[in-house]
This record gives structure tokens, C-alpha cells and sequence, in this order.
């Protein structure tokens, strides 16, 4: 099997979970009683609203292009279609349309996680743990590991997190605000010098504690992790390389426990094609912002998104001065 045939079925087996997730909504949704439904409805706080073709595949889109560029995903897919006047997408939609992310990180990245498996088992066996595999394999792993804690943390001493001022569009506005203040900061003292190949375990740790800020709306995951990699002097284009590596088990994850999350509470009344829409317009566009943002990184700098996340919170604080959020 060739590699892109190895790509292919990563992908098209990640698309099929979520269609095959999708349907599975959809059949609980159909068959619960009426009653019970609107008690879902109530007690999830997810909005009664359908999303259409079109706006499925926009929120897809909005999906796929901000959790990889440092911009935050969740800031946008909260803050887009309230402004839109489409309301809240909710729970289910938002667990689903994540499935289009991860398949695009596992596809765009099927190679270089091929290597570091196969590096690492070599590692093993040979015990050679100064093997650029292992190291990274293990960068990964205790990278991984503050999110997690921290994930935990926050499900035992805030139990509902989705309706806390931390969720809120103000705490959004500043949380993107202060973020944008950092990378300028990374972007001006880093020296982005360090490649690849030049990546030890302490910067695994470092950006795994910097990817745990990501728990708060606005922060950004890719934005925060980036971040960390210039102040430790990372190349732009390696910063966001290993930050797309970092948050593999972290995105896959987090959108694990929120379909968990979506089968135990119960959901909204959803419709499947605008859900499958939504999950493949998200993997498209996931895979393209990877890719785009790689090159990028490679020829300029980060401050465009420095003034875009400035921009992007100020007008969200407008927003609310004017009572339009």
C-alpha cells in the first residue's frame, strides 16, 4: 500500500466514523419521545435551531480553518454564527464537525506518526532513547499530559463549564486580546533559529503546558503552542509543525469525551446531512489551514494573526458595548 493510499484510508475511515456517529444521533433522536426530547433540549442548553446545508458547511469551514491557525476555533465557532444570526451550534454539532479535524491532522501527518511509531518501537529494542523518535514520541507523550490534568481538573471543581463566565464572549475578547500580546512578544524576542531535528523533551514540556491554557475559550490551542515554540527560539514553520504533532492525542481527545458527553446528556433535535456536510466541509478545510499555515511559517512571520486575534477581540468588546452579544 502506498503512502497516499495510507492517507486515504485514514481519512475516508475517520470521515465514515462521523457519518456513521451522525446517523446514530439521529436514529436516538428519532426514536426518543417528543417529551423527552424537549427535556434534552432544556437541560443540555443546546439550541433548538437546524442548521441548512449552506450553514453547515460554513460552520465547517469555520471549524477546519481555526483550530489549526492560532486563532481559536472554539472563540470563532461561538462568536461566527451568533453574529450571523444562526445561534449557538451546540454540543452535537460542535463533537461531530471535530471528527473533520482530527481525520485531517492524522492524514496530513500519517507519515511523520508512521516514523515516530516505528522509530520508537526501534528504540526500544535497540535501547537507544537519544533516537530523534523516541525523543519526540516522548515530547508528545509528557506534552500531553498537563491538558489532560488540567482537562480533569477543570470537569471536578467547575462542573458546568459550558455556562461559566470563563465561556463567556467578554472572557473570549480578552483571552484572545492578551494572547495576541504574547505572540507579538514570542515574535520579537524569539530567535527562531532551532529546527526539527533540534527539538529536546523540554520543549515538549513547555508547549504541553503552554497547549493546557487552550482550556480557556480564546486562548487557542495552535496559538498558545506556537507561542511557547519561538520564546524557546523554534523556527516559525517547526513551531507549528510539532504544535499540529502535540495536539493529535489532545484534539482527539477532547472530541472524544464531548461525543461521550453528547450520548450521556442527551442533544437537540439535529438533522444528518447537515451534520455530514459540516464534518467533511471541517476535514477539507482542516487540511488545508495544516498546510497552508506550514508554508507560510516557512517564508514570513506571525504578526498577521497577531493583528487579526487584537482585531478579532476588539471587535467582540464593540460587540458588547453595543449589546450585540
Amino acid at each position: 500500500m502506498t503512502e497516499l493510499q495510507r492517507k486515504w484510508l485514514t481519512f475516508s475511515s475517520a470521515i465514515a466514523l462521523g457519518i456513521t456517529l451522525a446517523f446514530l444521533l439521529e436514529i436516538a433522536i428519532l426514536k426518543a419521545p417528543v417529551a423527552a426530547q424537549a427535556t434534552l433540549n432544556l437541560e443540555s442548553g443546546e439550541p433548538m435551531s437546524q442548521f441548512n446545508f449552506f450553514q453547515a458547511a460554513v460552520l465547517g469551514m469555520v471549524q477546519g480553518l481555526t483550530e489549526f491557525l492560532p486563532i481559536s476555533s472554539t472563540a470563532h465557532l461561538k462568536a461566527v454564527p451568533v453574529a450571523l444570526g444562526w445561534g449557538d451550534p451546540g454540543v452535537t454539532f460542535t463533537a461531530v464537525i471535530q471528527l473533520g479535524s482530527i481525520a485531517a491532522v492524522l492524514w496530513y501527518f500519517w507519515a511523520d506518526l508512521t516514523q515516530i511509531a516505528t522509530g520508537t518501537i526501534k528504540a526500544f529494542q535497540k535501547s537507544d532513547y537519544q533516537s530523534q523518535d523516541f525523543r519526540l514520541a516522548v515530547g508528545i507523550a509528557i506534552g500531553t499530559l498537563p491538558i489532560v490534568i488540567c482537562g480533569l481538573l477543570l470537569k471536578v471543581f467547575v462542573p458546568d463549564l459550558d455556562n461559566s463566565p470563563l465561556r463567556s464572549m467578554t472572557a473570549i475578547a480578552l483571552a484572545s486580546i492578551v494572547m495576541a500580546l504574547l505572540l507579538a512578544l514570542a515574535e520579537y524576542l524569539g530567535s527562531h533559529k532551532r529546527n526539527f531535528e533540534q527539538l529536546r523533551k523540554r520543549d515538549g514540556i513547555l508547549m504541553g503546558l503552554a497547549q493546557s491554557l487552550a482550556l480557556i475559550p480564546g486562548v487557542s490551542r495552535s496559538g498558545s503552542t506556537i507561542t511557547a515554540g519561538l520564546f524557546v527560539n523554534l523556527e516559525r514553520a517547526t513551531a507549528a509543525r510539532f504544535s499540529f504533532l502535540l495536539g493529535i492525542p489532545a484534539i482527539t481527545l477532547a472530541g472524544l469525551v464531548e461525543l461521550k458527553e453528547v450520548f450521556e446528556q442527551g442533544f437537540a433535535s439535529a438533522a444528518l446531512l447537515p451534520l455530514v456536510v459540516g464534518l467533511i466541509s471541517s476535514a477539507i478545510f482542516s487540511y488545508l489551514a495544516i498546510a497552508w499555515l506550514i508554508r507560510y511559517l516557512q517564508r514570513k512571520d506571525t504578526w498577521v494573526f497577531v493583528w487579526y486575534r487584537l482585531g478579532f477581540g476588539l471587535i467582540i468588546l464593540g460587540a458588547i458595548a453595543l449589546g450585540k452579544f
